[in-house]
């Protein structure tokens, strides 16, 4: 962790709440990326949580970085975490949305933010759910706001990104 915590900052990032221990779980701290994204990086006290192959439902499923500077941010996040660019799609006016990953593991795309869009550079994360046509509707339900979707992406899988009722941003994803 505190080698993690110090690459960050020698690669430009910065500390925004340094390594703090949660006892008998393990420890986090939360950093920021040179164009400012915030992230948390965390180290359980046992056995790693998680698994590869692709999410099941409930997961996280994709984790996607809009970032003032796309180049600059994958350089970064190689040199922090190894990850790899994988495909990269050119989506027309919005520019390169490139898929990055570990392992040949697709993990999620990064891409340059464009203007219209308010704020500084942030990561965004999908859930897999059953059904996102059913989970906007539930959202709706429960007083949260969907800002995009349900649509389509490559390879018929359906996304919606949202807010919650106290305004966090999170996205949803399922295969159908």
């Amino acid at each position: 962790m505190k080698a993690t915590v110090a690459r960050d900052v020698e690669l430009g990032g910065q500390i925004e709440k340094d390594t703090t221990d949660i006892p008998s779980a393990g420890s986090f701290a939360v950093l920021s990326d040179p164009q400012g994204a915030v992230f948390a990086v965390y180290t359980p006290a046992g056995d790693a949580p998680g698994h590869e192959g692709p999410p099941n439902e409930g997961e996280f499923s994709w984790h996607e970085l809009a970032t003032a500077d796309l180049e600059a941010a994958f350089n970064f996040y190689e040199a922090l975490f190894g990850w790899h660019k994988l495909e990269a799609m050119d989506m027309g006016e919005m520019g390169i949305y490139q898929i990055y990953g570990r392992k040949e593991i697709p993990l999620g795309g990064m891409f340059n933010k464009p203007a219209e869009m308010p704020g500084p550079s942030f990561w965004l994360y999908y859930i897999m759910i059953p059904d996102v046509n059913e989970g906007v509707e539930k959202i709706k339900d429960l007083g949260g706001q969907v800002l995009n979707g349900p649509l389509e992406v490559p390879g018929g899988e359906l996304i919606a990104q949202c807010l919650d009722p106290q305004g966090a941003a999170f996205a949803i994803h399922s295969k159908k």
